[in-house]
């Protein structure tokens, strides 16, 4: 794995070395298509780059920091310009989908998930309701960053809202991993560590989540069952 992470970590600096500013642009792009494609890889090595022309590091320094190949600026609008690309990808994925792919999958296996279209329609209604919040902090949280955005499809969310919330979550995250690479120089790398831990902690309580979930569920089902139990007559 480590070997996979080290060919694809040479293959995006080659691109972003080749191609600048739209390098950035287009991993960015990638990495909200294939999660797996980390941005980790691409704003801290971008924020090295750019830190390398900065004598002091301040917080004025980083902000208008401009070398030869990159500004601070530009790598922060380039960043962000690829992660909001991809994520109309999948808004756009979302609202085709909803119907003739996730509904229609949720009808015939929901049961051997503990799913029916009405947990669906409820968690749907809660996104229309707290739509913008969701959007904003789902960009800031690793492994939902990316998937955020076909709900947001599949509730027909407001246009203008969806670029706003989404362009402010990727802005913040893309400078958060920018300035890391900033300050962290040729040690960049680091930054995988930090994010990994994040990425560990965010999935256990996903899976803590996804486990109270079945418990609730299954508890539900029994308490349905001993209830028609109860109200059916016997038979005589």
């Amino acid at each position: 794995m480590a070997g996979i992470l080290d060919q694809l970590a040479n293959l995006i600096q080659s691109l972003i070395a080749a191609l600048g500013y739209a390098g950035i642009a287009i991993v960015m792009f990638a990495e909200n298509i294939f999660p797996p494609i980390p941005s980790e890889l691409v704003m801290p090595f971008a924020g090295f780059i750019v830190g390398e022309h900065i004598e002091e590091l301040t917080l004025g320094n980083i902000l208008s920091a401009s070398g030869e190949q990159f500004s601070f600026v530009g790598v922060i609008i380039a960043g962000t310009l690829g992660a909001l690309l991809g994520a109309l990808c999948l808004y756009y994925l979302g609202r085709w989908a909803d119907e003739p792919v996730i509904r229609a999958f949720i009808r015939r296996y929901g049961r051997w998930f503990l799913l029916t279209e009405d947990d669906l329609d409820r968690a749907l209604a809660f996104f229309n309701r707290y739509g913008e919040p969701i959007m904003f902090f789902g960009r800031l949280i690793p492994i939902i960053r990316s998937l955020i955005s076909i709900p947001a499809g599949m509730n027909r969310m407001n246009m203008p809202r969806f670029l706003l919330f989404t362009t402010l979550g990727a802005t913040v995250w893309n400078i958060v991993l920018t300035v890391a690479g900033v300050i962290l120089g040729a040690n960049w790398e680091l930054v995988l560590d930090i994010v990994d831990k994040y990425q560990y902690a965010t999935l256990a309580v996903l899976l803590l989540a996804a486990a109270l979930f079945v418990v609730v569920r299954l508890r539900e089902r029994r308490k349905a069952k001993a209830a028609a139990g109860v109200e059916t007559p016997a038979v005589k």
